[in-house]
């Protein structure tokens, strides 16, 4: 169903691969940003990009699971992180290698970017997944 391909003539990369490939027919899910807010709305770990990191893989699990997927099965993500300090993308980067996402490992890209969409935002992760044809956990809709 995913086939991940890392070009033999590029650098390797440490915990993703270059591409992802899925079949035609393969169902596919296209998440909205996750964000660091808990389910009442407020930020968590304010000031803290490794802790709301944390937060937002939380927030992306639950939306995969709300559509039948997991991270295992995470194609593509782009994490954005506020910050123009290369340690504080690398400590981000930690939270989502040791997240499991990097099992595939999928197709990323890191960015450090001015500001996010919340006060206090300093992460935000958008995902494309494919949903298995089998149960992940909870029920597709």
């Amino acid at each position: 169903m995913i086939r991940r391909v890392t070009s033999p003539t590029l650098f390797p990369p440490p915990t993703y691969s270059h591409a992802s490939v899925v079949e035609a027919g393969t169902r596919l899910a296209f998440l909205a940003g996750s964000v660091p807010l808990d389910g009442d709305g407020n930020l968590v770990g304010e000031g803290d990009p490794v802790r709301q990191a944390e937060q937002v893989i939380a927030n992306l699990g639950a939306q995969l699971r709300a559509v039948g997927s997991d991270l295992a099965h995470v194609l593509s993500t782009d994490v954005y992180v506020v910050s123009s300090d290369t340690a504080v993308l690398s400590a981000v980067w930690e939270v989502v290698e040791a997240s499991g996402l990097s099992a595939g490992p999928h197709s990323s890209t890191l960015l450090g970017v001015a500001c996010l969409g919340y006060t206090g935002q300093l992460v935000e992760i958008t995902a494309t997944a494919v949903v298995p044809e089998g149960p992940t956990g909870e029920s597709r809709p």
